[in-house]
Order: C-alpha cells, then structure tokens, then sequence
C-alpha cells in the first residue's frame, strides 16, 4: 500500500481532481523543475477527456495557474479569480511567479479526438529559452483524484511503505482484521503511522472533515445561477432555509434524508463554482461523502463526540478507497462515473457502517453493496461542466450508501460476491465501456439535451 487517507482526501478547487487539481499540479510540477529565468516560450498540448471536455472543467485555467506555479492545494478562490483575469487582460502568465511570458486560453492546443499511451488525461508541456532551444519537454498524465505521473518516471511512493498492515486487496484487509482482533479503521489507522504520528493524523483528518464543513457553508451561501452558460440556478441556499424552518436543531429522524441531500447539493454546487472543497476521491463525488458523514454524525450515532464518529468514518473510508485506487480507478475518463461516484458511495458506505458498529465482514459488504449497484454508471456531462447529471448524482448515490450500510447491518457479513469481485467487474465494465461514456462529452446527456 502506498497511497493513505491524505492522498485520497486533499483540498483542492473545483471542479474538476482529474481535470483541473491534477493539469495545475502538472504544470506546477513541469514549472517547479526549470529556471523560471530562463523560459521565453511556453507550449502546451491537451489530450483525450482534458481537450475534449477541459473548458467546461477549468482545466485551461488551472494549467495557466500551474504554469504560475499555484497548487490546488494553497490556492483560494479569490486568487483563482484575480490571476485568471489578469491573465485574460494581458495575454501573459508569470511563469512560477517570476516574470511574465505572452501566453494564454487561446494559445493552449487541444486535441480531444487523440489519446495519449498510458491514459485519456494527457497533457505536454514544453519550455523553450530566447533562442528557441528546449528547456524541457514532458509529458504528464492526470489519473484522478488530482494524482499525475510524468511520463517515464515513477509516481511518487511507488514503492510500498513499511506498513504495520500492508494489503493489496479487501481479502487481506479482512484478514488483518481478524488475525489482529481489529476494525478496518484500526488497520488503517496503524498504516497511517507509517508516515506520521497518530496525534498527527488525527490533526489531518479533523482538518479534512473542518474543510468539507467549510464547502458545505459556502455552497448554502451563493444565491443564483451556476457558472458555465448551462443557467443552473443554485438550490443550496434555498434548501437550508427549508430546513432551517422545518428543523432548527438538525436532529429531526423524519428530515434526514433532506439534510443529507442538501449537503450533497451544497459541496457540489461550491465545486461546480471552482470553490474550495475536498476531493473525496475526486472533485466530481466529493459531495458524497460529507453527506454520509453528516448522517453519521447527526442521525447515525449523535451521542457519540464527533471526532470519535469523524476519524474511524474517514479512515475506513480511505481503506476502501485505497482498493480501488489500486485495483481500479476513480477516473472518470478512464472508467466513467462508476469509478468517481461509485467508489465514492461504496467508500462512504463502509465508514458510515463501520461507526454504526458493524464487523470488519460487514463493512466490507456494505462497500460491495453500494458498487454493486453504481456498477455502469456513465460520466456523460453536459456541456463538459461538473452540474448535469454530476450535482443530483452525488446526492442520490449519498443516499445509495446509507441504505447499503443499512443492508449489511441487517445481515451478518456474509454475502454472495465479494468487494475484490466487486471493483474487478468495475475495472472491467470500464475497459468495456464506449469512450462515449467516459468524460468526453460525446454521448449520453451530453448530446441528447439541448444546452440552454
């Protein structure tokens, strides 16, 4: 295992963790290695699902963005706002902060019809000095969740860390679990100490959950349309004052199931607006799992101190996610929304049963459970933006995992097919899959309704 509960959880801007977080830090990345003094000309090539549906994702803006060395993870909304305006205005990037070059959208190469070797998210970044000679030519690949590799180099930990628990698959998992006496969050837990301490992770993870908290509020706070073109207006703001009237404490059983929509409503309304949220496991599910935690913490067990339902939900959240990283993918241009949504729904699913109470077998049927049935499920945006089916879609999959944790509490952990099984017919049906379906804008929604 080489990939934890910081790698699947990071902070970012939206819309988009394969098409806005990962381009900025690709070209941060390709920025950060040169002599910013010595670059005159920039030049920069999109691939597949980032040339195809990149306007509509941000991804123009946030390579320009990189290309002035800013990462997702330090950027605010605000400055996002301000440098791509002042980009607009002159025709220049500041190449890592350092001194302006003409460079612009326009001058950003796209290429939607052309799939790089290793992966549908590719982009080429090349910097040229005064002479017109080479400074360095890459290329990177945005593989989801806001992770990139650089062509013929090694993702950063390749190599396993010298975890208490290492596994590879949900069979191990379970076997650590029982072998120790332990709950996957235990298991995960422990691994994470590999790296940092417990104080440490516990800090990270309650800063993570203080995040999603944080795009929950300023999603309730826009009034208005969306941006994009699409005329989506904004249902948060409106939504909380419902149920504000309706429900003042938040602790109304009869209520839950809007609460926990309008939590989905809100992060992805707040990511479809390029705001600051979590990528949970990528920009495009990241409603899903604050939604799930909500009902966990409000609904689920509200006896029960929040950072004790906050820390074992993420953690177990991660160890699921951590499988289908590695045996799958949560990319939708590589597998479709099955992989960013589904995985998603299937992660929140074993956090909210693991703090209900339920068995490390139990857990893992409730994450099978809610895969089980996103199995299939298209990227097919319209207008490439992050609001068409994307937004609904991550509250109705919200609710798709409180109801499979609720399944596999109600059984004793036994179940017919397997979560392994389970994300290895994902990993196939997306290899299966029509490009058409995978983040490219051409089939699905996308075409079969008029954007207005």
């Amino acid at each position: 295992m080489s990939i934890g509960v910081f790698d699947l959880f990071t902070v970012g801007i939206g819309p988009s963790s394969s098409h806005t977080v990962g381009p900025m830090r690709a070209a941060s990345d390709f920025v950060s290695r040169l002599e910013p003094a010595q670059v005159a000309q920039l030049e920069v090539h999109l691939y597949g699902s980032l040339a195809a549906t990149g306007r509509g994702h941000g991804t123009l803006s946030a390579v320009l963005l990189g290309l002035e060395g800013h990462r997702p993870d330090e950027i605010l909304p605000a400055t996002v706002e301000a440098r791509i305006a002042a980009i607009r205005e002159t025709r220049a990037v500041r190449v890592a902060g350092d001194h302006d070059i003409a460079f612009c959208e326009d001058d950003i190469i796209l290429h939607p019809l052309t799939e790089l070797p290793a992966h549908s998210n590719g982009l080429r970044l090349t910097a040229r000095n005064a002479a017109g000679e080479t400074l360095d030519d890459a290329v990177y690949y945005s593989t989801g969740g806001g992770f990139i590799t650089r062509d013929g180099e090694l993702p950063a930990q390749a190599e396993p860390l010298p975890v208490a628990f290492p596994f590879e698959s949900a069979a191990e998992l379970l076997a650590h679990c029982e072998r120790e006496d332990l709950s996957i969050s235990d298991v995960q837990r422990r691994n994470e100490g590999a790296e940092r301490g417990d104080e440490e992770t516990v800090r990270g993870i309650l800063h993570i959950a203080s995040v999603m908290g944080e795009s929950v509020e300023s999603g309730a706070s826009r009034e208005g349309m969306l941006p994009g073109g699409l005329n989506v207006p904004r249902r948060a703001p409106a939504w909380r004052d419902r149920l504000v009237a309706a429900d003042p404490a938040g602790a109304d059983p009869a209520l839950w199931q809007e609460w926990v929509n309008f939590v989905a409503l809100a992060v992805n309304e707040e990511n479809a607006s390029g705001g600051r949220i979590v990528t949970a496991p990528t920009n495009g599910a990241a409603g899903i799992i604050p939604a799930v935690l909500h009902y966990a913490i409000h609904f689920g067990v509200p006896e029960r101190p929040r950072e004790e339902v906050i820390v074992p939900f993420l953690l177990t959240a991660a160890a699921v996610g951590v499988l289908y990283k590695a045996r799958a993918s949560i990319s939708g241009a590589e597998v479709g929304c099955q992989g960013e949504v589904g995985s998603a729904s299937s992660m929140a699913a074993a956090g909210l049963a693991e703090v209900l109470g339920g068995t490390p077998r139990q857990v893992e049927n409730a994450a099978e459970i809610a895969m089980e049935h996103n199995l299939g499920l298209t990227c097919d945006p319209i207008g490439g933006l992050v609001q068409i089916p994307c937004i609904e879609r991550n509250a109705i999959a919200a609710a798709k995992a409180i109801n499979a944790a609720k399944m596999a509490l109600w059984g004793d952990g036994t179940h017919k097919v397997s979560l392994d099984e389970v994300i290895a017919t994902m990993r196939e049906t997306g290899r299966d899959m029509s490009s058409k379906y995978k983040e490219t804008a051409l089939g699905g929604l996308a075409v079969n309704v008029v954007e207005c």
